[in-house]
């Protein structure tokens, strides 16, 4: 950015879904001059987030993430943030019953619940991991966030951007061509007769 004066390597970077409200003086050259597209994640993409977003919960082995991914398209990183989260806390809620459930099977038996709770480290976990009923279930309640009216939007500004970026024909001339448009423009331009 302009007037920035330091021996460290500052990079500003912004995020917006409303690029068409940028005031154009922090966009002009020398401040926010670079503007990047970052379009929805393709199918591998929204593969590659959906493991990213998983990659410390158990899941079963049947859960097809390229299946997900397939049957996502459209959706953001946040869609697909949504999509988990809501399958983690379905596991968290059928845990939880299960476990109530289990309790009251132990008062019903009038087994001490004091000491099965001393004991319950050796118990298994009722819902070890994340299941295709759990997606299932997930999906039902998930959409997308961003419409294709605001997609082809952003298509259509990053087009723009894409068409006003400078000059698309400079290049340097020969050197056949820097000698003859030097002889050129001393013929054309006459500089003594710019000051009679």
């Amino acid at each position: 950015m302009d007037g920035m004066t330091s021996k460290k390597n500052v990079f500003v970077i912004g995020a917006t879904n409303r690029p068409e409200q940028l005031d154009a003086a922090l966009v002009r050259p020398g401040r926010l001059d670079t503007l990047v597209y970052v379009p929805l994640p393709d199918q591998a993409s929204r593969q590659g987030i959906l493991k990213a977003q998983l990659r410390k919960t158990p899941v079963a082995g049947d859960v097809d993430l390229e299946f997900i991914a397939s049957k996502t398209h459209g959706f953001s990183g946040a869609d697909l943030g949504f999509v988990t989260q809501r399958a983690v806390k379905l596991a968290i809620k059928e845990s939880i019953t299960a476990e109530i459930e289990r309790q009251k099977q132990r008062e019903a038996g009038g087994e001490d619940v004091k000491m099965e709770d001393e004991e319950e480290e050796d118990v298994e976990d009722p819902v070890p991991e994340l299941t295709r009923a759990h997606f299932e279930e997930a999906m039902k309640s998930a959409r997308r966030s961003v419409s294709d009216v605001e997609i082809r939007r952003y298509e259509a500004f990053a087009q723009s951007l894409k068409n006003s970026g400078g000059s698309t024909f400079f290049r340097f001339p020969s050197a056949n061509e820097a000698a003859d448009e030097s002889n050129t423009f001393g013929d054309a331009g006459n500089d003594d007769s710019l000051y009679d």
